[in-house]
């Protein structure tokens, strides 16, 4: 299976979106036909479990898809528990300095790079035995680290964070980074604007992704710095579906 890390570095502009209620492993199959790179659980704002991040993974690393998951916080457990059921990325919420960037990659990474814990006969092993080296060689290759950048602080310390070692990309949160800066929900205010291009400075200087978790109004404005495209939310797509029956109703059969 060709990677996320492998279609990036080929050059590709990789596409996903993040769930927060499917729970049926099927996603995967819509996901595949709709052309899609990745699936990222939202684990900060949800609650699913590791038997569905499990068992949705299983069926989207069979199907080619890579799937992430944004954990509830920086903890070595949840970072290691969700990517031995098969995750091929971790995104952690709220980073703020170099330091909290260097412990993202430390519980990702195997040594000689971390300190992530060997398992085999896992999911993300495909349940198959593996040889200690070669196996930690390919994941610490292939497992993408992304630092999400939503305050203030994190946005005045983002170049440090884009500069560690290990870190594939820093993605803003447009909501909680407005927040953060006074201005709650005025995404497009000038104070937001410029911090979200900073980030994006930061990454282009270290040669590391720009990210945006926003819709397409928001995206376009930077739409020629974005390394990867993440939009909406699974119950985002729902939701316009129910819409659209509705509107079929009231504009035809009323």
């Amino acid at each position: 299976m060709v990677g996320l890390k492998d279609k990036i570095a080929a050059g590709k502009k990789v596409t996903g979106t993040m769930l927060r209620i499917v729970r049926n492993p099927a996603i995967a199959y819509l996901a595949d036909q709709a052309g899609m790179d990745f699936l990222m659980f939202d684990c900060e704002h949800s609650n699913y479990s590791l038997e569905t991040i499990h068992d949705i993974s299983l069926t989207a690393n069979a199907l080619g898809i890579a799937v992430m998951a944004r954990v509830p916080c920086l903890r070595e457990e949840y970072i290691a528990e969700m990517l031995e059921a098969g995750l091929e990325g971790i995104q952690v919420p709220m980073v703020e300095t170099a330091q909290q960037a260097e412990e993202i990659v430390k519980y990702c990474k195997y040594p000689p790079k971390g300190a992530r814990g060997f398992a085999a006969f896992t999911a993300n092993t495909g349940y198959r035995g593996v040889k200690h080296i070669e196996m930690m060689e390919k994941a610490n290759a292939q497992t993408v680290v992304i630092a999400q950048i939503e305050t203030k602080l994190g946005v005045e310390n983002a170049y440090e964070i884009a500069a560690v070692d290990g870190v594939d990309i820093l993605l803003v949160g447009p909501n909680d980074l407005s927040i953060s800066l006074g201005i709650p929900g005025d995404v497009n205010n000038p104070i937001e604007l410029d911090a979200i291009s900073r980030v994006a400075d930061a990454c282009e200087a270290n040669g590391k992704l720009f990210a945006l978790h926003a819709g397409p109004a928001m995206c376009d404005k930077f739409v020629s710095r974005l390394g990867l495209n993440i939009q909406k939310f699974d119950t985002d797509f729902l939701l316009e579906g129910f819409k659209n029956v509705r509107k079929y109703t009231d504009e035809k059969l009323s």
